[in-house]
């Protein structure tokens, strides 16, 4: 990115400032997103304790996908040997796909048709960073710069969520509900595309309207936020913890005083790990109760929200 910031006049560091992300992480070239799911399901069974011949649903919630068809979640399925009975999906909403993934299984082990399920989702940002990083150098323009900030952010990684019916012999953290909102008027505000065009017509590109996303993300995280004290009937001061999606410095700022919560309650791993989309959440949350910020006995908020705009957030009782 040298040439353009010399270019444009910008000091190096420009974009750890705007940002707060000082690092990030890339798969290898010929790594594939069903390999990483596979790797992140098998870990998280054998944490849970639950069999991979009890997974009555498979779920891949990534935005990266490797077919139009089929799901990828079929060669997830395939490599972790869950039961032929189970059913096997993708399920496709910006960064908020693993959620929408927990509500299904979640749903469907309430009405009794599974026992157990599993969703996982594996993100690499290698291509897109990189032809962002050839369009931006090839037009050398600060509108361009502007829109494509966001793009660079992104990071690789990949996660899994077992969810049952907590007959399985380990204790595991209960899901107690949440509530979902939209503001879809706002759908253009942030677009990656396209997706492989029949026939492919053009490169994929990353738009994003930065300060548009985050003005409407954080009025719709409000409005999310306060429905969803009242759906599970928290108090003021509740959640005890929160683990949101992860973006960077200036939206964690801005959501935390929106709702009103000290960062105190909040775990961060963007500074080094960056935007990694679906995994985002789960990654982090991973790592908050690896390092003892998450207690036993804790109410804590998923706070999630994705392009479109999409805002779901889960209470769980850690």
């Amino acid at each position: 990115l040298a040439p353009l910031y010399e270019e444009l006049h910008l000091k190096p560091g420009q974009l750890e400032q705007l940002t707060g992300i000082e690092e990030s992480r890339y798969w290898d070239p010929d790594f594939t997103l069903s390999d990483g799911a596979v790797r992140a399901g098998r870990k998280a069974l054998e944490a849970s304790g639950v069999p991979a011949d009890q997974i009555g649903m498979l779920i891949y919630g990534a935005v990266c996908r490797e077919n139009l068809e089929p799901a990828t979640a079929c060669a997830v399925a395939d490599g972790l040997g869950v039961d032929p009975a189970a059913q096997v999906f993708d399920i496709s909403n910006a960064c908020i796909g693993i959620l929408n993934g927990m509500l299904q299984v979640a749903n469907a082990i309430e009405l009794g048709q599974i026992r157990a399920g599993l969703v996982v989702a594996c993100e690499s940002c290698r291509q897109i960073v990189d032809s962002t990083i050839e369009r931006m150098l090839a037009s050398r323009d600060m509108a361009v710069f502007k829109h494509c900030v966001a793009t660079l952010t992104g990071g690789s990684g990949a996660a899994a969520v077992v969810l049952s019916d907590g007959a399985f012999g380990r204790r595991g953290h209960r899901l107690l509900g949440g509530v979902v909102k939209n503001a879809v008027r706002h759908h253009r505000l942030c677009t990656w595309g396209p997706d492989t065009g029949i026939p492919a017509s053009a490169p994929h590109v990353m738009n994003t309207d930065s300060v548009a996303v985050l003005q409407n993300g954080v009025q719709l995280g409000i409005e999310t936020f306060r429905a969803f004290q009242r759906e599970l009937g928290w108090g003021a001061n509740q959640p005890d913890k929160i683990i949101c999606h992860q973006v960077g410095s200036s939206h964690q700022q801005a959501i935390l005083n929106a709702i009103g919560l000290p960062a105190t309650k909040d775990f961060t791993t963007f500074r080094y790990l960056g935007n990694i989309g679906t995994v985002s959440l789960i990654v982090t949350a991973a790592l908050a109760d690896e390092r003892g910020f998450l207690a036993s006995g804790d109410k804590v908020g998923f706070l999630g929200i994705g392009s479109g705009l999409n805002c779901l957030m889960l209470g769980i009782a850690w």
